[in-house]
């Protein structure tokens, strides 16, 4: 048995658990972004020595791989593509699909592993009915990491354990005290490596041109004389996100004649991005009504079973820790699909992944298509 080991809580306590339970475990640190891994945002080398230490208490041998040319291929490459188009990317499922669920895994079978671990929070179960395997949600619902996971295939199932995914997060940080891990109350990483607790406009700075442009006010209704009045500048387009708060140095405008949602002094949210004339839109308002959607559509679609759900009624995410949203799937053809919403979603944003749900079964999902979503 493989198991990743990040440095992390999880994948620690997934190791002994494993090895509890008579497995014979090896771990691999994967190391997958080197272009400034010794800078104060992500280093991987404090990572691995606490990987290395984990592996040392539990009585395991540890393999330090790199992993950071396919990464960039694989997933930075396509991570700044989604940007430059004006999207908004998930680059850890891209990570999960490519780099841990296929680089790694396919080291992991050279090696001469059966399966390989990681400290996701989540579960897979053979259908005995199917014969296939099912990509369920983790128990602790706090945690739940399917939405990450949604694009793993059969082959990548049969071959992967999370254990983990039976537990909560207090009882992962109360086996690792138990068993003096030296990891055991190492705060949680948020966010890829690459990017880490750095400021992200500076990030994207480095590899992204900035083009400015006009920041218009969307909050009063088309035909108002104050809809579509300049009220700041941005940075780029490429910079800001649907549904964006803070960072548009707007804060101190008034809108006038704001709709129902808004009002003077509600904050400014980003609602739509015209590429074209490379323009802002912005409203006041959290519920503006340029924030919600009742439908979207979404194409470069995965399913775990080998095959999309029926046409009818499921559940999806349409951003990681949202709470599940009835809706029904349709118009499934080739790689796309369409979802309707009773309740119109928040800050639908192309680029990240609508994940689709049947009770605790994740079941796939896509990637939201910007010129196919419908505001209401």
């Amino acid at each position: 048995m493989v198991v990743g080991l990040s440095g992390g809580v999880d994948s620690a306590v997934s190791a002994w658990l494993l090895k509890q339970q008579g497995y014979e475990v090896i771990g691999i640190f994967m190391k997958n972004w080197e272009d400034d891994d010794d800078s104060e945002y992500c280093s991987s080398n404090i990572d691995f020595v606490d990987a290395a230490a984990v592996a040392d208490v539990i009585g395991i041998e540890i393999e330090h791989v790199n992993f950071a040319a396919e990464y960039k291929d694989r997933v930075f490459a396509e991570f700044l593509r989604e940007y430059q188009a004006g999207r908004t990317p998930n680059p850890d499922i891209l990570c999960n699909a490519e780099i841990k669920f296929k680089a790694f895994l396919d080291h992991a079978m050279r090696l001469g592993a059966e399966k390989i671990a990681t400290g996701h929070y989540a579960r897979v179960r053979l259908n005995e009915l199917t014969g296939k395997h099912e990509l369920l949600k983790g128990l602790d619902p706090s945690k739940d990491q399917s939405y990450f996971l949604h694009r793993l295939n059969q082959a990548q199932l049969s071959k992967t354990l999370f254990p983990v995914g039976e537990l909560h997060k207090t009882e992962v940080r109360r086996i690792a005290a138990e068993i003096g891990l030296p990891n055991a109350k190492k705060k949680d990483s948020t966010g890829i490596c690459f990017i880490g607790e750095r400021p992200f406009r500076e990030f994207l700075n480095r590899y992204i041109q900035k083009e400015p442009g006009p920041i218009k006010d969307g909050t009063p209704a088309p035909g108002d004389k104050a809809y579509g009045r300049t009220i700041g500048k941005h940075e780029g387009l490429s910079f800001y996100t649907l549904g964006q708060r803070q960072g548009l140095g707007i804060g101190g405008i008034k809108a006038k004649g704001a709709q129902k949602g808004g009002g003077e002094h509600a904050p400014w949210f980003v609602a739509r991005k015209d590429m074209e004339k490379n323009t802002l839109w912005v409203v006041q308002g959290h519920d503006h009504p340029l924030l919600l959607s009742p439908q979207l559509h979404a194409q470069d679609a995965s399913w775990v079973a080998g095959e999309p759900p029926k046409p009818g009624a499921l559940a999806a995410k349409t951003r990681y820790r949202q709470a599940d949203a009835a809706c029904t799937i349709s118009d499934i053809e080739g790689a796309g699909f369409s979802l309707v919403f009773p309740g119109a979603q928040w800050a639908v944003t192309p680029g990240q992944s609508a994940v689709l749900y049947d009770g605790e079964v994740c079941l796939g999902g896509g990637v939201i298509d910007a010129s196919q979503i419908s505001f209401r």
